[in-house]
């Protein structure tokens, strides 16, 4: 961190430019995050959270097609490129220069729906999802009815610049049309959500996600301002990220051990590791399943979720595990492990 980024947050802070101010703040939380101190970049994210003083602008029973989203849950931890980009987002919107539609693409569990939520905190803005399930209807015609319908209302928000809208799984209504079994309807539905892109206020921030981006609308794909792909991880990326979570999570588990050299060992079995998602989910039920009192249990859980067959001990040594591990992975003694490995 340079003295620079001190000086910054001081001088917005006597400026009273809030937006600058929080950039800055995020920076030198990334700072910290890129330097292993994760406790206090959480804490200085934790505090731009708490310094939402924000009051509730919209009531979600007034309008048919949203519900509200809680934003207060833990953020997946996501690699560098794809941080730069949720910068450049927030970034962008304290531009006010009508840069505001966003596409998160990428495989379930990479963190998007969690990154919405992530530049709602940081922008101080309500998040409130789109429900789908009351858009589309089986009715001919009905659904690009709806959609009108729900851009009226986006357009009838009476405080946009303190909301973000959510499309959720846009695929729902965005599927090329070309793949479509009933391309009328489709094309009706498609082009409605393209003219209610195009006539969407710079003041509402709108964020859209999708797993199946080669079946996406490409029409479609050009109303946005900025398509951030977050299948962007690299291997070492995802180990970090397990890492993390890890870290996490282990206070609230007052009766394990921290062993992260077995633990990186473990994850390092996937053929592919997963996503953070999926990670986190793994992890978490390892922990929570582990016997009260056994300090490694969990390892060995998270060890076994991973490998479905029992491997034996040489084996296990193959794999590059030394006698103390696997001696906590399989519950045999160092002794017996050293004399069966010797035989």
């Amino acid at each position: 961190m340079k003295k620079k980024n001190v000086l910054n947050l001081i001088k917005y802070y006597a400026e009273k430019n809030d937006n600058a101010f929080r950039n800055e703040a995020y920076e030198i939380a990334k700072y910290f995050d890129n330097i292993g101190n994760y406790q206090l970049s959480e804490y200085i994210m934790a505090l731009l959270s708490d310094a939402n003083t924000f009051s509730p602008q919209m009531d979600s029973e007034d309008y048919k097609y949203f519900r509200f989203v809680d934003t207060n849950t833990e953020a997946l931890p996501l690699p560098d490129v794809i941080k730069d980009n949720i910068l450049g987002i927030v970034n962008a919107v304290g531009h006010n220069v009508g840069v505001n539609k966003f596409l998160f693409e990428g495989p379930p569990g990479t963190g998007k729906t969690e990154t919405a939520k992530q530049i709602a905190r940081i922008l101080e803005r309500e998040l409130f999802v789109v429900d789908f399930d009351l858009v589309v209807d089986s009715k001919l015609g009905q659904t690009s009815k709806n959609i009108s319908s729900l851009f009226q209302e986006i357009a009838n928000l009476s405080h946009p610049e303190k909301v973000i809208v959510l499309f959720d799984e846009i695929d729902a209504i965005a599927i090329d049309r070309i793949n479509s079994n009933d391309l009328r309807e489709m094309g009706r539905a498609t082009s409605s959500v393209l003219k209610g892109l195009d006539g969407l206020s710079d003041k509402v921030v709108l964020i859209a996600t999708t797993n199946l981006y080669k079946s996406f609308d490409k029409a479609l794909v050009r109303r946005f301002d900025s398509v951030i792909d977050f299948s962007n991880y690299t291997r070492d990326d995802l180990l970090d990220i397990a890492e993390i979570i890890l870290n996490e999570m282990l206070p609230k588990f007052k009766s394990v051990g921290r062993n992260m050299r077995l633990f990186k060992k473990i994850i390092s079995l996937f053929e592919q590791i997963p996503y953070p998602g999926e990670l986190k989910n793994l992890i978490k039920t390892s922990l929570a399943f582990s016997a009260p009192g056994a300090e490694y249990d969990y390892l060995k859980r998270l060890f076994n979720a991973i490998y479905k067959t029992d491997l034996s001990l040489k084996d296990l040594q193959e794999k590059g595990f030394t006698v103390r591990e696997i001696e906590i992975l399989t519950g045999v003694s160092k002794s017996q492990v050293s004399r069966e490995l010797k035989e």
